[in-house]
């Protein structure tokens, strides 16, 4: 509010500025050239100003714990959701099914993936996010060492499109998974975060997944970059905790087009 005085009085004398450069033509070219840097001044004030009224159309970075964090486009910027910089954009490396998002951060081996499936009927409500998550231990045939942590909820507030804040399940979980291709052999302990959205409405389940690494097996890939055993406390390396970075992703999840979903909204 402080601004709009000056904004106003500053933008409608840009109009009487250009009626005298016009006017004026036989005074003297150093007063006309403080009357055109007057001007210049005048609009970009208001260019300035546009921008910050608009900002949140833009990619607007915060700091959290040190590092940049930023709302990120997802599935072409119909969703969007909101995590450090520090996380990549897999796709520009490798290939990434389209019904994926996957972010991850080399140094620390951590990622983060946004996945849309079609919604499991058969799941019930309560229990989907721990369904989901003993579905991944079973894909990494990790099954028999998964030991759950922790199971709740979160409101996922950005979903306005829905009727009122959408209700999210959660789960976390420890298991021993191995990287790529690799045997039991090579398994690294990780701990996984997974987050259930369902989207009843356009029969979509939202799945929101990172995997955080607690040891890292010298056998492993991962000790290539990053150094084997106990992973590094994100505060003494001076990042965003990865239950902050997982909270952080499921709380600022928006769906900006609800056309992305084949059923409609």
């Amino acid at each position: 509010m402080t601004h709009a005085g000056p904004f106003i009085r500053r933008s409608s004398c840009l109009y009487i500025y250009i009626y005298i450069y016009i006017n004026l033509r036989a005074l003297s070219p150093v007063f006309l050239r403080s009357l055109a840097f007057s001007a210049a001044l005048s609009l970009i004030e208001i260019f300035a100003i546009w921008i910050w009224t608009h900002r949140k159309f833009f990619c607007t970075s915060r700091k959290m714990n040190g590092e940049d964090r930023v709302q990120r486009p997802l599935f072409g910027g119909a969703i969007s959701s909101c995590f450090p910089l520090r996380f990549q954009d897999v796709s520009n490396i490798r290939e990434v099914p389209d019904h994926q998002e996957v972010f991850a951060d080399p140094d620390r081996d951590e990622s983060l993936i946004f996945e849309l499936l079609d919604l499991k009927h058969e799941v019930g409500d309560g229990g989907s996010a721990v369904w989901f998550l003993q579905d991944i231990a079973r894909e990494q045939d990790a099954e028999e060492t998964m030991v759950l942590e922790h199971s709740g909820t979160l409101e996922a507030v950005g979903l306005t499109g829905l009727n009122g804040p959408a209700i999210v399940t959660t789960a976390v979980a420890h298991m021993a998974i191995a990287k790529g291709r690799q045997g039991r052999e090579a398994q690294n302990l990780v701990r996984v975060y997974l987050a259930n959205l369902r989207l009843k409405e356009v029969s979509t389940d939202v799945v929101i997944t990172a995997y955080e690494p607690i040891l890292i097996n010298p056998l492993s890939e991962s000790a290539r970059t990053v150094r084997a055993g106990l992973a590094i406390p994100a505060a003494q390396a001076g990042c965003l905790p990865m239950s902050a970075v997982f909270k952080l992703g499921i709380t600022s999840f928006k769906v900006h087009d609800w056309s992305l979903f084949s059923s409609g909204a």
